[in-house]
C-alpha cells in the first residue's frame, strides 16, 4: 500500500511540474502569438510541446497542435527563418495551372514575397513580436502575484490582511541601529547602495552581509516634509550560535500595509521588481564566479522543487500558504523565463532582438547565412549547459536519497 501511494505522490508530482512547465511555455508563445496577429504576420502553426503531433485542429491558417513531450512549444510564423531578410519564405499559393511543369519549379522563386511574413515586416514590427513573448512570461508573474497578495495572505489577531512594508514602526533607543542612525517612520529606500523595494529585498540583503554594518539610504520627515536621508554605519548585532552559525538580530519592526485593491496592485509590481532584481543579481554572479553549477538547477531540478513544494502545499493547515507557496515559485520560474530570454544570447529572443538592433542602426540585416550559424552554435551551447546542468541536479538528487 505505501508503495502504491509513494507512486502515486511522484507520479502527482511529474504531473504538477508538466503542468508549471506548460502553463509557462504557453504563455511564452502566445505572446508572440498575439503580437504576430496584431502586426499582420502570418502564424502558420501555434504548438504546445515538441515531438509527434497527439492533437491537431483548426482549419484557417494557424494550425494549433498538441505535442508529444512536453518541454517547449513554439509559434512558427511565415518568413521567420530568415528573418534576416535575406532568404524569403514563399506564400502558400501553388503556380498557375497553364505553366508547365518545368516552368512552375523554375519560377518558383520568382514569386513575389508574402506581404504577411515575418521578414516582410518593419523592424520595428519585428521587434515587438520577439519582445512579447519574455513580455508575457513578466505579465503572467505579475498576475499571480495579485493572486497571491489578494488571496492567499491570512488575516492578523484582528481579523485585517495587511502587507510587510520597509518603513519602521517600533524602534527601542537602545537598540544598535538606532544608535547608529535609524528612527521610527524612517522608510529604507537603499541598503549599501542597492534599492529596497519590498521586505524581502530588506531581509537578503541585511542577512547577506557578514559585519552587519551597513550604508543605508531612507525617507525621514523632516520639518514636516518627506526627505531623503544617506546613513552611514548603521550597525545590527550579530548573534553566533553554539554551532557557530551566525545571523543578524533584527532589532525593529516595520508598518503593515492594509489589504486594499490599489495596495494591493502596488505591492505586487514591488514584488515583481523584487524578484526580476534577485535573479538579475544571480545571473550576474555566475558571470563573476559567485555562483557556480552546483548552485544552478536544471529541468530535473526544478521537477523536483516543484513536486515538493506541491507536496507540502498538500500537507498545509491553511490552503492559503499551500496555495502561495505555489504560486510563488511559479512566479520565479516564469520571471527567471522572461529576463532569461532577454539576454542577448543566440538562439533566445534577445539575441534574435539583438540582430534587429544591428539591422535597424546599419539599415542593413546581417547575412541570414551567418545570422543561422550563429544561432546554431548559440543552441548548441545552450543544449551543452543544460545537459551539465541537469547531470548535476542528477546526482545532487542520488546525494539527497
Amino acid at each position: 500500500m505505501k508503495r502504491h501511494v509513494g507512486f502515486l505522490i511522484q507520479v502527482g508530482r511529474l504531473a504538477a511540474a508538466i503542468l508549471v512547465f506548460g502553463i509557462i511555455i504557453m504563455v511564452h508563445e502566445l505572446g508572440h502569438f498575439i503580437a504576430a496577429k496584431c502586426m499582420g504576420v502570418k502564424v502558420n502553426e501555434f504548438s504546445l510541446g515538441m515531438g509527434p503531433k497527439l492533437l491537431k485542429f483548426g482549419k484557417k491558417e494557424t494550425q494549433y497542435t498538441l505535442r508529444l513531450f512536453p518541454i517547449g512549444g513554439y509559434c512558427a510564423m511565415e518568413g521567420e527563418d530568415s528573418a534576416g531578410g535575406g532568404e524569403v519564405r514563399l506564400a502558400d499559393k501553388e503556380a498557375p495551372p497553364q505553366q508547365d511543369k518545368e516552368a512552375g519549379s523554375a519560377d518558383a522563386a520568382s514569386l513575389p514575397p508574402d506581404p504577411r511574413a515575418f521578414n516582410q515586416k518593419k523592424v520595428w514590427r519585428r521587434m515587438i513580436i520577439i519582445l512579447a513573448g519574455p513580455v508575457m512570461n513578466l505579465v503572467l508573474g505579475f498576475v499571480l502575484l495579485i493572486a497571491y497578495y489578494g488571496f492567499c495572505m491570512l488575516p492578523d489577531e484582528n481579523g485585517k490582511v495587511q502587507f510587510s512594508s520597509t518603513t519602521i514602526s517600533v524602534l527601542n533607543e537602545d537598540a544598535s541601529s538606532y544608535q547608529t542612525g535609524l528612527r521610527p517612520g524612517d522608510t529604507i529606500l537603499k541598503v549599501d547602495g542597492k534599492t529596497v523595494f519590498t521586505d524581502r529585498d530588506l531581509a537578503m540583503l541585511l542577512q547577506s552581509d557578514e559585519d552587519g554594518v551597513f550604508d543605508m539610504e531612507v525617507r525621514r520627515e523632516i520639518d514636516g516634509k518627506r526627505q531623503k536621508v544617506k546613513l552611514e554605519g548603521v550597525t545590527f548585532e550579530i548573534v553566533t550560535e553554539d554551532d557557530g552559525t551566525r545571523y543578524l538580530q533584527y532589532d525593529f519592526y516595520v508598518q503593515g500595509i492594509p489589504q486594499t485593491f490599489t495596495s494591493t496592485i502596488v505591492q505586487s509590481a514591488k514584488m515583481e521588481c523584487t524578484v526580476s532584481v534577485l535573479i538579475w543579481r544571480t545571473l550576474g554572479g555566475m558571470l563573476t564566479g559567485q555562483y557556480g553549477l552546483n548552485d544552478l538547477s536544471g529541468p530535473v531540478g526544478t521537477v523536483d522543487a516543484i513536486g515538493d513544494v506541491v507536496v507540502d502545499a498538500a500537507q498545509q493547515e491553511h490552503w492559503q500558504i499551500g496555495l502561495g507557496n505555489v504560486l510563488m515559485l511559479v512566479v520565479l520560474i516564469s520571471v527567471n523565463v522572461g529576463i532569461f530570454n532577454l539576454l542577448p544570447i543566440p538562439a533566445l529572443d534577445g539575441g534574435r532582438f539583438l540582430f534587429l538592433l544591428i539591422e535597424l542602426i546599419f539599415r542593413k540585416p546581417v547575412p541570414p547565412k551567418y545570422e543561422g550559424i550563429i544561432h546554431a552554435i548559440g543552441l548548441l551551447l545552450l543544449f551543452g549547459l543544460i545537459i551539465l546542468v541537469t547531470f548535476s541536479d542528477i546526482i545532487k538528487l542520488f546525494h539527497s536519497i
